[in-house]
């Protein structure tokens, strides 16, 4: 009986090669040992077998054969025996697959297992005993159990050989299956008186090298009488079996006979135990000689049984026969699919014809029962096709898009054609990657957008939007605006695009009157590699605003003569006088003009039509009417809000030109008067709402001038002396300053179109009114600077006996006048002094009782000679007070002015402590005089200190 072992290997390959290598290997090769070169002998590099993750497929068979990959060779990884592989079968080969990846190809390999002499003949039995007859006669056959051994070739049962020879003699006879029947026959002539017993050897020998060999003890019992051997109907019995038949089924039955009688004519059958497989599947009675079935059979394993049936008699005649049992197949199996290879994913733009999925497909049933047909569905943009015996690839049949389907579930079904067929199926699932083949879609092929002009910039007028067909990064789309020109001015200075959003905004403010309507094209890019686009064409249309009021073309409105239509005294009703011819730059119902008589110096004399702007009578003309008329005719366009215009239309009526000249003589002095009435009216509005305006801002600064100052004299109650600055007129004289605060004049001899000029403040105390006193502006942004600083040096000094008047020194009343353009400069609380001016700071004692207004004088000349005296030395800008001041000088409610006293025209500080004047004459003259030119100045006279001012200094230090 032969066995054949098949191994089918599923390759996957989008083009698969076909390459088939055959090695011949011993049996019985320790693990690890080569069996051949398989790089070299398919032209393989090693770096393709590694690339190409080969691997050995036996179709889930034991795998023998591994694969090397580093070497590239085939080693043995499992113990090979060729009689438990094959059995009989020859030759004996193991077949099976190399497979590599990217590409995929596939490799048929072959190995022969070639056999070595490694099993001894055996026979199953150790002896065998025989009961002989001594009546046998010559030539009797006696049948031998046949020796078993597993080699096959020279390696196997080669001869045998029986010893002693003396009675019997070895006889071999070949058999249709190619195994030889032992037969041991009588030569001579049996004795039991002689002989009753006799032992002999029957030996098999191998024709291996070396030499094997087995042994069985035959044992002979001489009998007596029965010379007749049973003998079988028929040498070759066949019988049929369907396979997976239940245990009990009879296959055959055989039957021999015994010309003898009696006991020697009865018979028992056996089967041959030569195959211990062939007892464990069927079992025969001895006595009817029925086989039967006693095991399983399938025919996948195999598909014919070939048994030997003894029989033999009482007296130990034997005879035998053949029975070959076939199995007939039925269809128990389903097909077998077996996913060799297959892709996950696959690219939307594969060609067609890509491999995706490779199968095995294997029914181990027979002829239709093992033909297999695979199918899959209809709807979907594949096909199956054969490539070997039971292998099947998936390939693409049309080309594929993801935004279709991007997914595919692909179910196989395999059927087989036994009845009733058999199936199987298996689902894959393939995902469809994306590739950047759709360019982006706006969903408009056009776009047109309104926009009302003078729009604020950056207005959003509209979005444009695209779609993208692709998934994640390829379906990512930016929005651009595509360089162009509007009337030679690039568009990106009109509109803008948000590359995000699509968003269209207004870069600047539109004029209807200036550009109606303007395109550009707008980009849609999306985010592949390399990147799709797709353009698309906006239009801008503006929409017009009533921002234009009507233009009167005629009549001419000309400022320096007079136009006037004639109307004689004879014209009839309707008679046309002049047309009005009025244009709006603005269109549509914002240019619809209508006209309308808004003034007239006789209503019920003319009209005006009311869309074509016609002047026509109404009535007949008498000689009543006025030869003077003036009609005011307003123009309104019909926008919301509606604008307009007016014209004058000076009408004469009279029949000849000289009485309308007579008429019009003085008409030119009326409209100059009229215009100059008119200028002065406005001019007048615009002074009274000024004046108000200031008078607003004056109180205010008062409230908070006020507020400072209560703030500044909060821990200080010292008094000020008035500071007069030179170059202003003595021109009204009205009295005394009633209050302490910043007064400017400035009053001119001139007509009643004098002008008034306002100055602006030079610090926080003085306001400068005269812009042509440069020297007094500096020393007053001078005193502003150290005034705003809080930490300045210069501090108020403390009073001085020496400067204290006397009773007869004090000066007496004064005239009732008083310059203007008065300064009046305070000290902050502080105690800090500007002294960028030329003034001298004297410290003064409290007087017992308030100055007089003539005490207040004679102190102030008095001080003054002093201290022009004692300042000569200081440098240009000292002036006396005789050059600065009005004889006619009036005070009147001023406040004690003892302890600081400022003289105009000094640059110095007198105090009573030399060291404080030195100090604050030098840093006056840094301030507000100009570089030295000669050497240092003389020291002012020295005052002692009065006991006030050391008290104050005093608490001053304590602070």
């Amino acid at each position: 009986m032969k066995r054949q072992v098949l191994f089918f290997l599923p390759v996957l390959c989008l083009s698969y090669a076909l390459g088939q290598v055959s090695y011949s290997i011993p049996e019985e090769m320790a693990k690890g040992s080569m069996v051949g070169n398989i790089a070299h002998d398919l032209g393989l590099d090693l770096r393709r077998l590694k690339s190409g993750k080969g691997r050995v497929y036996t179709g889930g068979s034991v795998e023998y054969i591994g694969l090397n990959k580093e070497r590239g060779v085939l080693l043995v990884q499992e113990r090979i025996d060729r009689e438990a592989l094959c059995g009989d079968t020859t030759p004996c080969a193991l077949h099976f697959q190399l497979i590599l990846e990217n590409p995929m190809e596939l490799f048929r390999v072959t190995v022969e297992v070639t056999d070595i002499n490694d099993n001894t003949p055996s026979f199953t039995n150790a002896e065998k005993r025989f009961e002989i007859s001594e009546s046998a006669v010559l030539g009797s056959k006696f049948n031998l159990e046949k020796a078993m051994d597993s080699d096959i070739g020279m390696n196997g049962l080669q001869k045998y050989s029986l010893t002693p020879t003396d009675h019997f003699v070895l006889k071999l006879e070949n058999q249709a299956d190619g195994s030889k029947k032992v037969e041991m026959v009588l030569q001579k002539p049996l004795d039991r008186e002689k002989k009753e017993y006799m032992s002999l050897s029957l030996t098999a020998i191998d024709g291996g090298e070396p030499q094997m060999s087995g042994t069985m003890q035959i044992f002979v019992n001489v009998l007596d009488v029965n010379d007749n051997a049973p003998t079988f109907a028929k040498s070759l019995y066949r019988a049929k079996i369907q396979e997976n038949s239940p245990k009990g089924t009879s296959v055959t039955t055989v039957s021999a006979s015994d010309k003898d009688v009696g006991s020697n004519s009865e018979v028992s059958y056996l089967i041959s135990t030569s195959k211990r497989l062939l007892s464990e599947l069927f079992d025969i009675n001895p006595k009817t000689g029925e086989i039967i079935l006693v095991g399983e059979i399938d025919y996948e394993k195999a598909n014919t049984y070939q048994m030997d049936i003894e029989v033999v008699d009482s007296g130990g005649l034997s005879d035998s026969t053949k029975v070959i049992v076939e199995v007939i197949d039925i269809n128990d199996n389903n097909p077998l699919i077996n996913i060799v290879s297959k892709s996950e994913f696959i690219s939307e733009d594969a060609p067609i014809n890509t491999v995706i999925s490779m199968l095995s497909i294997n029914d181990p049933d027979s002829e239709n029962n093992g033909k297999v047909e695979c199918k899959i569905d209809d709807n979907i943009p594949f096909k199956i096709q054969t490539t070997l015996n039971g292998f099947y690839t998936f390939v693409t049949e049309v080309a594929l898009d993801r935004e279709i389907s991007s997914q595919y579930n692909i179910t196989v079904t395999c059927s087989d054609e036994g009845v009733p067929s058999l199936s199987s199926s298996v689902t894959l699932t393939l995902q469809i990657s994306d590739v950047n083949d759709n360019a982006p879609v706006f969903e408009r092929s056009s776009y047109e957008a309104y926009i009302v002009e003078n729009n604020t910039p950056g207005l959003s007028i509209f979005t444009v939007k695209a779609r993208d067909a692709d998934w994640n990064q390829n379906a990512r789309v930016s929005y651009i605006l595509e360089d162009s020109s509007v009337n030679g001015v690039p568009v990106s200075s009109y509109v803008s695009v948000s590359a995000d959003s699509g968003v269209i905004h207004a870069v600047r403010s539109f004029d209807y009157e200036q550009i109606k309507d303007f395109q550009f094209r707008v980009k849609a890019q999306d985010g592949g590699s390399p990147p799709l686009s797709s353009n698309v064409t906006v239009k801008i249309l503006i929409r017009d605003q009533n921002d234009n009021p009507p233009q009167v073309l005629y009549p001419v409105q000309t400022g320096g003569s007079v136009v006037a239509e004639m109307v004689p005294r004879s014209a009839d009703v309707g008679y046309l006088v002049t047309k009005v011819v009025a244009v709006d730059v603005d269109s549509g119902q914002n240019a619809w003009l209508s006209y309308k008589l808004q003034k007239a110096t006789d209503r019920a004399l003319f009209e005006v039509g009311l869309q074509n702007g016609e002047i026509r009578t109404i009535r007949q003309v008498t000689d009543k009417d006025a030869v003077k008329q003036r009609l005011t005719v307003i123009v309104e366009d019909n926008g919301q809000p509606s604008r307009s215009a007016t014209v004058i239309v000076n009408v004469a009526v009279a029949d000849s030109f000289p009485e309308v000249l007579s008429e019009f003589t003085d008409f030119t002095q009326d409209k100059e008067y009229n215009d100059n009435l008119t200028f002065y009216l406005v001019l007048a509005l615009a002074v009274v709402s000024f004046l108000f305006i200031t008078c607003l801002v004056v109180i205010i600064s008062v409230k908070i001038y006020r507020w400072r100052q209560s703030r500044i004299m909060y821990h200080s109650n010292l008094p000020v002396i008035p500071y007069y600055p030179p170059r202003y007129s003595d021109t009204l004289g009205t009295g005394t300053l009633q209050h302490v605060y910043n007064y400017e004049v400035c009053r001119t001899t001139d007509s009643r179109k004098s002008d008034c000029k306002f100055g602006r403040a030079g610090s926080q105390n003085v306001l400068i009114m005269d812009p042509s006193s440069t020297a007094t502006m500096q020393r007053i942004q001078n005193e502003k600077s150290i005034l705003d600083e809080p930490d300045s040096p210069l501090e108020q000094k403390p009073p001085n006996n020496d400067w204290r008047f006397t009773q007869g020194q004090r000066p007496g009343p004064s005239g009732p006048h008083m310059p203007y353009g008065t300064h009046i400069r305070w000290t902050p609380k502080s105690g800090t002094r500007a002294t960028g001016g030329p003034e001298v700071a004297m410290g003064t004692g409290p007087w017992p009782q308030p100055p007089t207004e003539a005490e207040q004088l004679q102190a102030l000349m008095a001080a003054a000679n002093e201290v022009s005296e004692a300042t000569a030395t200081l440098g240009p800008g000292t002036m006396g007070l005789s050059t600065r001041y009005s004889p006619q000088f009036t005070l009147q409610h001023v406040p004690d002015y003892r302890q600081n006293v400022y003289i105009p025209g000094s640059t110095a500080t007198l105090t009573s402590n030399p060291q404080q004047q030195q100090a604050t004459a030098q840093q006056a003259a840094q301030q507000a005089l100009p570089p030295p030119q000669a050497s240092a100045q003389p020291e002012p006279p020295k005052a002692a200190q009065t006991p006030a001012s050391k008290k104050k200094s005093t608490k001053k230090e304590k602070k």
